[in-house]
């Protein structure tokens, strides 16, 4: 069955992972991406050994870090600093709906691959762009990586605490999450062209992005409210916490509406004295003795594996609890299995292989994965002949050029 955006052709410059995990997503949805990579050195991400110490080639010897966010791409060679490579990027322009690049606003004036150039070849053009910090500002063209998108987003450190260590999200997250932005709004623009008959310019920046991740903490500092930074220990609701349990493994609560569930969660531990102590009669007076009940809690928790203790707990009550799963942990959960978002496909050279499915279940246009990640420059010849309309001979002369 096609994908939502089956005929919708992208052309994808980008690297690393904001802007290709936005084009990424689009792939999966049955758009055709087309990758435009630098003739010697190719997508950046393609060079990554190791992330954080762990190395990246695992799918014999494939970069699962390009793979993964490369799949149901076409990769195509391109000198754009030459004017002959651009020219062969704007009839590619011409005959295609979206332009995607997450390079600042200086190059792209330099090489001719801003919107003003871009949509003279083509009005209906979509042009998106993945920026650090937005297009307009002192820190326009200042470069940007995920990290420094955590720290100016305000995720790295509490408002309340300034002794608290900077903490950082696992790396990548900003880049996450604003390729997710980034494709909602390429979509978005898609369908305002439909309904308009208009191109248009579309933007998203990783602090914007984080931004959004924030929306209750960052409109609280708006109104002036500052969130008390809370550890785990001084909880306000201890059921809305996090329990070692007795093989050192992690369950999480989150009964937020916690005078609904306490006599019963209580009884159901084993502790109904705690059901009724006058002192853990409703949620405030439970708030004002929450470091007494986490410290109880912890040594109720202690006294099971988890698997024990998340068992009892489902039978026993309509309880909000979860494992603190690990990575690795989630490579088998049958939930994850159940609903695709992890499913597997044949790569040419690995065989059989496991990766994240796309996390929106469409019913009756869904996302597949199609292509495995390209190899570099491995459709130039066929984009140039089937999309671009060049003959072999053309080709030929791009090669003694040495425009792809």
């Amino acid at each position: 069955m096609s994908g939502p955006l089956e005929g919708i052709r992208v052309l994808d410059w980008t690297q690393f992972q904001q802007g290709p995990a936005a084009t990424q997503m689009l792939g999966d949805l049955g758009a055709e991406v087309i990758k435009i990579e630098d003739r010697v050195r190719g997508d950046g991400g393609r060079g990554f050994t190791a992330i954080m110490g762990a190395a990246t080639g695992v799918y014999s010897g494939r970069n699962y870090y390009y793979e993964t966010l490369n799949r149901n791409k076409k990769s195509i060679t391109l000198d754009l600093a030459k004017q002959r490579g651009r020219e062969v990027a704007y009839r590619l322009v011409e005959r295609s709906d979206v332009f995607v690049h997450n390079y600042r606003k200086a190059v792209t004036k330099k090489l001719g691959m801003d919107y003003d150039s871009l949509r003279r070849h083509n009005p209906k053009i979509i042009y998106a762009v993945a920026t650090g910090f937005g297009s307009r500002g002192p820190e326009a063209d200042v470069a940007a990586f995920d990290l420094v998108g955590q720290a100016k987003s305000g995720i790295m450190k509490p408002l309340a605490d300034p002794e608290v260590v900077p903490t950082p999200c696992q790396p990548g997250v900003a880049d996450q999450i604003g390729a997710i932005m980034l494709a909602h709004g390429i979509v978005v623009a898609l369908l305002a062209r439909e309904r308009l008959g208009i191109g248009q310019e579309v933007e998203v920046s990783l602090l914007g992005s984080m931004m959004a991740l924030q929306t209750v903490f960052i409109s609280g500092a708006l109104v002036g409210i500052q969130y008390p930074r809370r550890t785990r220990e001084n909880a306000g609701n201890p059921l809305a916490n996090y329990y070692r349990c007795q093989d050192d493994k992690w369950i999480c609560l989150c009964m937020v509406q916690s005078d609904r569930h306490w006599a019963n969660f209580c009884r159901a531990i084993g502790r109904e004295d705690l059901a009724t102590d006058e002192r853990c009669s409703d949620m405030f007076k439970r708030e004002k003795i929450a470091e007494e009940l986490v410290a109880a809690l912890d040594e109720v928790f202690a006294t099971r594996p988890r698997d024990e203790w998340m068992k009892l707990l489902r039978e026993r009550g309509d309880f909000v609890i979860a494992p603190v799963n690990t990575h690795p942990d989630l490579v088998d959960d049958p939930q994850v299995t159940a609903n695709n978002y992890v499913v597997e496909y044949e790569h040419p050279v690995s065989g059989r292989t496991s990766t994240l499915g796309f996390p929106i279940a469409l019913s009756e246009t869904p996302a597949a994965i199609r292509l495995p990640a390209p190899e570099w420059g491995q459709h130039t010849e066929e984009v140039l002949i089937e999309v671009g309309g060049f003959s072999w001979e053309d080709i030929a002369q791009l090669k003694e050029e040495e425009v792809i």
